[in-house]
């Protein structure tokens, strides 16, 4: 029997608390590389954020990729996609505390305000071989005391965020209440051998259709002013930068020093 997929959303008469996949919500930026950019001479130093991102450049739709709600057993390659596309770069043992730490996260959850929505999907490709990591614990001088843990690690190629908490939105009217009717997306992210197959544009294509059934008018997004590849995905999708004001103190992603964003915007019809 199949787990059942992660409870993430929380409905305004609910009182359970919802599970999201980070506690803290990156840009919406598509965090993947090209194999060959001449302009990065040397890799940057470890622990450094890729937080500038690229997308897959013609992208045709693989038929052996299915989106859905990220499960239980899906949790530790969620985290592993996560790190993996946005901190490339870290080096042992960073790299595995940022892993558990995401692990940790995913497990643990956090709740949601009253009326808000939360989910994270996944991208599977059901054509790749399951795989796991398995962990020994115990005494080693006791031979009888061993246990093993397995950490899924199957068959996730991207995954994405998409709320209706609207932490990166502006604040509406005197009182800075929380905007509503506004899908975020963010912590867009693919695999290194799974690019190319327009993994990005069906992940964005079902977080609004996701959206459409929460109610919502409209998506929202930031992406990194130095990406044309991903700004152009966003665009050819319907998507179009919005101007902020100069003086105007809009929230935005904080992932690494320097970076800066354009904000965007999709008005998605009514189901």
């Amino acid at each position: 029997m199949m787990p059942p997929a992660i409870n993430l959303a929380r409905s305004p008469t609910s009182s359970a608390s919802a599970s999201p996949l980070y506690p803290v919500r990156r840009s919406a930026a598509v965090a993947v590389r090209h194999h060959r950019c001449p302009s990065f001479a040397a890799k940057p130093a470890a622990g450094v954020c890729c937080a500038s991102p690229a997308v897959e450049l013609l992208p045709s739709l693989s038929p052996d990729i299915l989106v859905r709600d990220a499960r239980l057993e899906d949790c530790w390659e969620v985290a592993d996609t996560h790190c993996s596309s946005f901190f490339p770069d870290y080096t042992f043992p960073l790299d595995l505390v940022l892993r558990i730490d995401r692990y940790i996260a995913l497990l643990s959850g956090f709740s949601v305000p009253p009326g808000c929505m939360r989910t994270c999907l996944v991208a599977v490709n059901s054509n790749s071989l399951s795989r796991s990591i398995s962990i020994e614990c115990g005494d080693l001088r006791d031979a009888d005391f061993q246990e093993k843990h397995s950490l899924s690690k199957a068959s996730i190629a991207g995954i994405l965020t998409v709320d209706t908490v609207a932490d990166y939105l502006p604040r509406r009217g005197p009182l800075k209440q929380r905007r509503t009717g506004i899908a975020y997306i963010a912590n867009v992210a693919v695999r290194k051998e799974e690019r190319r197959k327009g993994i990005a544009k069906m992940l964005v294509a079902e977080a609004e259709e996701r959206a459409k059934s929460w109610g919502c008018r409209s998506m929202a997004l930031h992406c990194d002013v130095n990406n044309i590849a991903a700004l152009r995905l966003y665009k050819n999708l319907g998507y179009k930068c919005i101007r902020v004001p100069e003086d105007a103190k809009w929230p935005e992603p904080k992932i690494a020093k320097g970076v800066r964003y354009n904000f965007m915007m999709k008005l998605v019809p009514k189901m």
